[in-house]
């Protein structure tokens, strides 16, 4: 199968070929494409040096899949142009998340609703992917009323500009272009994304309309408070659930240990939990410090981890590839 990386030069564009190559998913031509300053270079793939080419090659290549990870406006402007091109599109913005015509989607949740008619599939946030994949088996058993959670996202959410700053000043260098309004070295910024009218910022607001949309559930309350904290591996979050029926401790520890994509953590007297520096290159979803919330019934608390890069992005990404390959959904791409 052929396909296109677009925004292959990034740093989830890096680790979407990491994972494919990993995966062994069955590509016959890897093609990395991103914007005009970076065609000609070259990325590895495979072992091979690969050159990168402009959006308007990629288009007249014919790719089967094209995986996006070039921002909003980039996506916005060109997916519609693959799609028309009849490539299938897996986006890793947040650009048509929303929309109601396009499908967001985790696979171990919602794949089975793909068709060969989705021609632009939305990939969801890095942090509403990992509370997801945790919290819909809980919701199929004793039913998620409300969902209150705290999020501590490394700064490799950000992009390497960010990683940069972090390292730069734990090096003393205050000098370089910041990419947050404050420093982020021995500091937490209760900050992720543009703030909205209502006082919440929009990834916290990603992360409640996201949640119903994946879980085809609007009746799940979710409030968010999202922090960048300078961490990099992947993001951790601090999740209250109330659910409608009565749960047992054992049982919910039982139903995440069988969930697919899911690892349990959870011996907290051998300091054993889910932590970003072991979750670092993992595809997998880590939940520990499982237990009943004591001041009011039917609610419990989890700690949930997963590297934002892998899970969060791009791996998600490529098991929506694997997912469409699988089960024939990509049409033969468009003659010219």
């Amino acid at each position: 199968m052929k396909i296109a990386v677009v925004g292959a030069t990034g740093l989830v564009g890096g680790e979407i070929l990491k994972v494919l190559e990993e995966r062994n998913f069955p590509v016959t031509e890897l093609l990395a494409v991103a914007s005009e300053r970076s065609v000609g270079k070259e990325v590895t793939f495979k072992g091979k040096q690969i050159k990168v080419i402009g959006f308007e090659d990629a288009i007249a290549a014919k790719p089967e899949i094209a995986i996006f990870s070039a921002g909003g406006s980039t996506s916005l402007a060109l997916a519609p142009k693959f799609a028309e091109a009849g490539i299938t599109v897996v986006d890793n913005s947040s650009a048509w998340r929303m929309d109601p015509t396009k499908k967001l989607v985790v696979p171990e949740i919602n794949a089975v609703e793909l068709t060969k008619e989705d021609k632009i599939i939305a990939n969801p946030n890095c942090s509403t992917i990992q509370m997801v994949v945790v919290l819909n088996p809980l919701h199929k058993k004793y039913k998620i009323k409300r969902v209150v959670v705290s999020t501590y996202q490394s700064v490799t959410g950000t992009g390497k500009a960010a990683v940069d700053q972090l390292f730069s000043e734990r090096a003393g260098d205050h000098s370089k272009d910041k990419v947050y309004p404050h420093q982020i070295d021995l500091n937490v910024l209760p900050h992720i994304d543009m703030f909205l009218d209502n006082g919440y910022t929009k990834e916290e607001m990603k992360m409640t309309n996201e949640t119903k949309k994946i879980m085809s559930d609007d009746s799940i309350a979710v409030t968010a408070t999202t922090v960048r904290i300078p961490t990099i591996g992947g993001h951790s979050e601090a999740v209250n659930i109330e659910f409608e029926n009565e749960f047992d401790l054992e049982e919910v520890r039982q139903i995440l240990s069988e969930t697919e994509g899911v690892i349990v953590q959870d011996d907290p007297k051998n300091a054993l939990y889910p932590m970003p520096l072991t979750a670092h290159g993992k595809d997998e979803t880590f939940v520990g410090r499982i237990r009943r919330d004591e001041s009011q019934p039917k609610t419990l608390n989890l700690w949930i981890v997963a590297d934002n890069l892998r899970k969060g992005a791009a791996t998600n990404a490529v098991q929506i590839a694997e997912f469409l390959a699988k089960h024939d959904l990509v049409g033969v791409a468009a003659e010219a």
